[in-house]
This record gives structure tokens, C-alpha cells and sequence, in this order.
């Protein structure tokens, strides 16, 4: 393939070392460059394993960062343009990531092979030397009885089922156990319903609905359909496999004290709970709770977490952002123009683009593939931040049948059209390529139409918490805009928004106040008045559901001067100020329609004006006014109050007994 020096000079700021056969020919000449300090990238993936313990046998203790140049640029009809898509995919290689932490899994082999027939016993005859083998049929179960007894076999229908790798727990129903004596068909024992079992695998051969939502991604879960003997096997090998202890990484942080779930049993933002295919998600209270173990890891929980509690770790928004920006600003130095991300991940997206390379006329020079874990982990602030640093466009490569709901993404996509299109950009910049055919997939690239980029791309570097980089991003977006727009409309779900309150009808008793999780709603000690902070509204609806007078509106947009903008006043009244000492201590109209409500209405206060003057007082003076003037909430007389010494004169007041009996 061929190399431009030059471009890949410009864009990555060093002299690249150039070579025909560094993994056979020149390898002492890789040992020269490992054993030298300094941070090092290779432009090959092929030989990664090679290469690392080269490196290890020189005495290198620093990481080597690795880049594929070959299949997604050298191997193009357009490679002799290619020069800067090599320098971008090498500056974006050379932006390390952190590990993430990891869960374990212990499997000790005990496996649940549910069937319908007897291929689930032929599973069952293959597994039976390595794990701990349990077959289920499902009735009618009308099978030939087997010829010996290595494994039980039982009849039953598995009603529910839950848990993951070395932790499933299953509900079955009609379920009974064989009769050793079947002869021509298997029989079984009587029949009971609720049976529970754990085992640590499932092998689900019964070829009817998976037991589990987005089956395919439930660690220990194997499904394979029994008239396919092949599929069937292989399920069979990758069941055999899972004995002993695993790891995978823990792809979602939490940090339930920004979760905006619920507050006082009032529900609020449940984007999380809506997306999660997994069903790893489950409310817990004010916030939610992400089971680490079921977690598949699609990302677009956090993606859709409006205030940063749920984030992605496989790598963190501000790693990828970082690999962004190093790619789109070397592409540019290196001379560059009108990129196009092509989002993908390694296990479909990968082959697809290598299949290109090898077969086909290869990537266009500008389509600049970008890898990731997960397509659906990507969120609004990648996107914003992408445009920002100059992308053109933006594709998101899915499979035609993707192995997961992928509702998250267009919901991201649907709320970054309008911001796109409001500043400036236009349509067509971002969109989905769901085809699983790499020719399908470089006649949608050919068809992009050209698109120019921002103006004045930014070089921002992303740093701290998610919501943070959110607004950053989304404010350097502006600045870079085409044309920019202070205030644009955005769909229902949106992270941001407003809020409006009809003031006719609020009586500013300051519950949202309570219940609002950022503070966006903020009331004042010194007087009764509702202030509002939009830069600060995640438009959770926790406001909304727990007004009483429901006088509250939510209007999702984004407002980029929201930022420095002071907060806004939605309702203010005059105070009350306390009869008794002047404090203000409520809302005048409030306490003088709970006056006029209760004067000579209710029979607390008919005939007694003076008790209405306590409800015209501050706490500490009401407190004070009950005491001195002995009220009763019921209008009986207050009980006489007896001391000791009241029992102490009573008796001395009495005569002794020797003037008793004289008397």
C-alpha cells in the first residue's frame, strides 16, 4: 500500500519510521525502536502478539498502541488519497484508555438442557463427560425412554427464569420426574407446578421463546435451534466451555446520588428503565439499580442518562471523545476535508470493512472508521463534540438485524437532527447504515452528499464528569456553527429543557422544590418566590408529577445562553409578615385565603377571634401565643396541672390521726 510521510508527519507531529517487513525482514529494527522510551504506535493489528513480546524480550516496559492502516485505508482504490485517514487512525490509536473494572462469574458446570425432544438427550449424551447434565422436556414428552441412566431426565415446561452465568434460578410447571420401568415411550411420576431449580448453565433447545429478553446477551443462556444439528453443536461446544471462573468488564458505573428516578414515591426520568434490553435495570427506591452481572453492556443507558449517574466505562465518554479529536484534528492538519465517522464495532462492523479491503475497492479515502464496544453507546455529547472538531457527517453501522433494541441511538440521533439543523449544518449529517453486506454498505458511503464542515472546528480537550463534557461540547458546537441559534426546540426525552408554571394557579407551596433531584428549581429563605435554573434541568418530570396543582409544563429545548444566564423567576408574592413580630414567613395571599376560609366557618374558631391570630403568626411566636393563652385544639378547658409539692400541702393540710380520733 502506499505511505504518505508527509501527511501522516503533519497530522500525528512526528516523523513516521517507515517499513516494508518490520515483523520478519526488519524485526531487529522494531527491536531498536521498542527498546527506546517514549510513547509508540504500530500501524499493524495483524501481528500485535508478535510485535508485544518483541517488546517484552527487549526489556520494554511501556505499552505499545496498535492501529489497523492496512484494510481501512491502504487497501482502497483510493489509498494513494489515504494519507491523512492514516495519520487520524494513528493520532486516535495513541490515545490510551482506561482499563474497566471487571465482574466474575462462577460457573461450577451444572447445566439445564430444556428440549422437546430427543435431541435435548443427544445434548445431554455430549455434555454428560464434562458438566453436570439435568435434561428437561417439555410435555408431551414423548420420547424413547434412554437406554441407561447417566443424567436425570424429567418432564416440565420452564415457566420463568432469572439470574445469569453460575446464577440462574428456574420456575417449572407440570414438572415430574422419569419412571425407571418406561419401556416403549418415556413415563414419568406425578405432576407438580412451582418446582424451582439453580443450575449454572441453561441450553435452551426447545426452539420456542427465549426465557430472556435479548437472550443473545445473557451470559450463560444458550439457544440453538433442534432441527439445525449443526447450531445445535456449536451451542453444545460453547456450553462445555463455561466451567470455572470468567470475567467480564463492568461496562456501566453508577452513581445513584444523580439518579433522577423517583423522589417521596413521585416517579421522574425513566430513560434507562425504557432502553435496557437486558433487563439488567430495576427501580430501587429514588434511584435505580443496574445489575452488573446481567449488564450486556450496549451502552445506552448511559448514553440517555440525562444527568451523568449511569456512565459507560468500556471506554468513558471523555476517553472517546479524546480518540475523536485526535483523529478529526490529524485528519485536518494532514490535510484532510470533509470527513465521514463511520461508527462500528469490532465484532460485525470489522469484518465488514476488512471484507471491503480484501474483495472489494475498499473505505473511501474520507470515511474515517471509528471503533467501538458498542454502536448504541455512543451519546449526544460524542455526536456534538464530532461536529464540533469538523466531521462532516456521521453513519452508524448496524447489523440488519440487530442483536439488541437499538431505541436508545435514535432517540440520540432524533434529538441531535433538530440541534444540527438549527445550527446551521442542515440535514443528512447523521444516520444509520444497517446492513450486514459490505457492498451495501460502500454504495450508502459513495452516496453521502458532500457536506461542509463546521467553519471554525474547535480543538476542546474533554475533561471532567458526563453532564459537564455534555454542555461543553454542546456550547463549542455553537461557537463553530454554521449558523447559530441561541434557543432550539427539542423532542420529549431531550436532556434539557425548560420549565413553565401557570402562576395563576400555583400557590408557591415550593414541593418541586423538594423533589427536584439538580436544583434547577430553587426557592428563597428571605421570600416566597419559585426561581429556575435551565442550565440545570435534566427534564427528569419530577417537578411535574409531584405538583399538586399541576400547573406545571415541561419544554424540552436547548437554550446555549442558558449557561450564564441568571436563574429565572416562574412565580413571586408578596410575604405575610407575622402579626406578632414582623418576620415574613408565608405567602400573604395563601394565609389570608386560609383566613377567610375558616372565619366564622369553622367551629374551631366561631366565637373565638383570637385563635385565628395564630395562623397570622411565624412558628416560634404561635408556639409561644398557644402557651401563654392556655388553647385547646378540641375547646374543652385545659386539665388542672398537679405538682409534687400541690401533694405535698394537700396531705400536710390533713389532721393526724390523734386529732381524728379526739374529734
Amino acid at each position: 500500500m502506499p505511505l504518505d510521510g508527509d501527511a501522516i508527519s503533519r497530522g500525528c507531529h512526528h516523523e513516521p519510521a517507515a517499513a516494508t517487513q518490520l515483523c520478519r525482514a526488519e524485526l531487529d529494527r522494531f527491536r531498536t525502536l521498542a527498546a527506546e522510551d517514549g510513547p509508540l504506535t504500530i500501524a499493524c493489528t495483524q501481528e500485535a502478539r508478535l510485535f508485544s513480546d518483541v517488546a517484552a524480550e527487549s526489556g520494554r516496559t511501556q505499552s505499545i498502541q496498535f492501529a489497523n492502516i492496512r484494510e481501512t485505508a491502504g487497501w482502497s482504490n483510493d489509498a494513494a488519497r489515504a494519507g491523512p485517514k492514516m495519520a487520524a487512525l494513528l493520532a486516535a490509536a495513541a490515545e490510551t484508555a482506561p482499563s474497566p473494572p471487571s465482574v466474575e462469574f462462577e460457573s461450577g458446570g451444572v447445566i439445564l438442557i430444556c428440549g422437546r425432544n430427543e435431541t435435548a438427550i443427544e445434548a445431554g449424551n455430549l455434555l454428560k463427560d464434562h458438566l453436570d447434565v439435568t435434561v428437561l422436556i417439555e410435555p408431551p414428552a414423548a420420547i424413547a425412554p434412554p437406554r441407561s441412566d447417566e443424567f436425570p431426565v424429567a418432564k416440565g415446561k420452564v415457566i420463568a427464569a432469572r439470574g445469569h452465568l453460575g446464577a440462574f434460578e428456574v420456575t417449572v410447571d407440570d414438572f415430574a420426574e422419569a419412571a425407571p420401568s418406561s419401556r416403549g415411550t418415556l413415563l414419568f411420576g406425578p405432576t407438580r407446578n412451582n418446582a424451582r431449580s439453580n443450575c449454572d448453565i441453561i441450553l435452551d433447545l426447545t426452539g420456542g421463546t427465549p426465557l430472556f429478553p435479548a437472550a443473545d446477551l445473557r451470559d450463560g443462556y444458550l439457544r440453538a435451534d433442534p432441527d439445525h444439528p449443526t447450531a445445535m453443536l456449536q451451542a453444545v461446544l460453547k456450553a462445555r466451555d463455561l466451567l470455572g471462573t470468567f470475567e467480564k468488564p463492568r461496562y456501566v458505573t453508577f452513581d445513584a446520588k444523580l439518579c433522577a428516578h423517583s423522589r417521596s414515591g413521585r416517579t421522574g426520568c425513566t430513560r434507562c428503565l425504557d432502553l435496557c434490553p437486558a433487563g439488567a435495570i430495576t427501580p430501587a427506591g429514588d434511584h435505580v439499580a443496574i445489575d452488573a452481572d446481567i449488564c450486556a453492556g450496549c451502552g445506552q443507558c448511559a448514553a440517555a442518562c440525562p444527568t451523568g449517574a449511569a456512565s459507560y466505562a468500556l471506554p468513558p465518554e471523555d476517553t472517546l471523545m479524546r480518540k475523536l479529536r485526535a483523529m478529526l484534528i490529524a485528519y485536518r492538519e494532514a490535510g484532510g476535508e470533509q470527513a465521514v465517522v463511520l461508527v462500528h464495532d469490532e465484532a460485525h462492523g470489522a469484518p465488514l470493512i476488512d471484507a471491503l479491503a480484501r474483495f472489494g475497492d475498499g473505505l473511501p479515502a474520507n470515511v474515517l472508521p471509528f471503533a467501538v464496544n458498542e454502536v448504541t453507546q455512543v451519546g449526544l455529547e460524542s455526536i456534538a463534540a464530532a461536529f464540533a472538531y469538523g466531521t462532516s457527517a456521521m453513519r452508524f453501522l448496524l447489523r440488519a438485524k440487530p442483536r439488541h433494541d437499538v431505541a436508545g441511538l435514535k432517540r440520540t440521533m432524533a434529538i441531535a437532527d433538530p440541534i444540527l439543523a438549527g445550527l446551521g449544518f442542515g440535514a443528512e449529517r447523521i444516520a444509520t447504515i444497517e446492513t450486514d453486506d459490505p457492498d451495501t454498505l460502500l454504495e450508502t458511503l459513495r452516496a453521502i452528499p458532500s457536506l461542509s464542515p463546521a467553519p471554525h472546528p474547535a480543538s476542546f480537550r474533554a475533561t471532567g464528569k458526563k453532564r459537564d463534557v455534555l454542555r461543553f461540547a454542546l456550547g463549542e458546537l455553537h461557537r463553530a456553527a454554521p449558523a447559530p441559534a441561541d434557543i432550539i426546540a427539542l423532542p420529549v426525552g431531550a436532556p434539557f429543557g425548560a420549565v413553565e408554571v401557570d402562576a395563576s394557579g400555583c400557590t408557591l407551596c415550593l414541593s418541586c422544590v423538594s423533589a427536584c433531584p439538580t436544583s434547577a428549581l430553587r426557592d428563597d429563605p428571605e421570600r416566597p418566590v419559585l426561581r429556575f435554573v435551565e442550565d440545570a434541568c435534566v427534564q427528569c418530570g419530577l417537578c411535574k408529577s409531584t405538583c399538586p396543582e399541576k400547573v406545571i409544563t415541561l419544554v424540552p429545548r436547548i437554550d446555549f445562553g442558558a449557561v450564564r444566564a441568571p436563574a429565572r423567576i416562574l412565580k413571586e408574592e408578596e410575604p405575610f409578615c407575622c402579626i406578632r413580630c414582623g418576620k415574613p414567613f408565608g405567602v400573604k395571599s395563601t394565609i389570608e385565603r386560609v383566613v377567610a376560609k375558616l372565619e366564622g366557618k369553622h367551629w374551631m374558631y366561631r366565637g373565638a377571634p383570637r385563635k385565628l391570630d395564630v395562623i397570622k403568626m411565624c412558628d416560634d411566636c404561635r408556639v409561644n401565643f398557644v402557651a401563654e393563652q392556655g388553647f385547646e385544639s378540641y375547646g374543652v378547658a385545659s386539665p388542672t396541672v398537679r405538682t409534687t409539692d400541690d401533694y405535698l400541702r394537700e396531705r400536710d393540710a390533713q389532721p393526724s390521726g390523734t386529732d381524728r380520733d379526739q374529734h
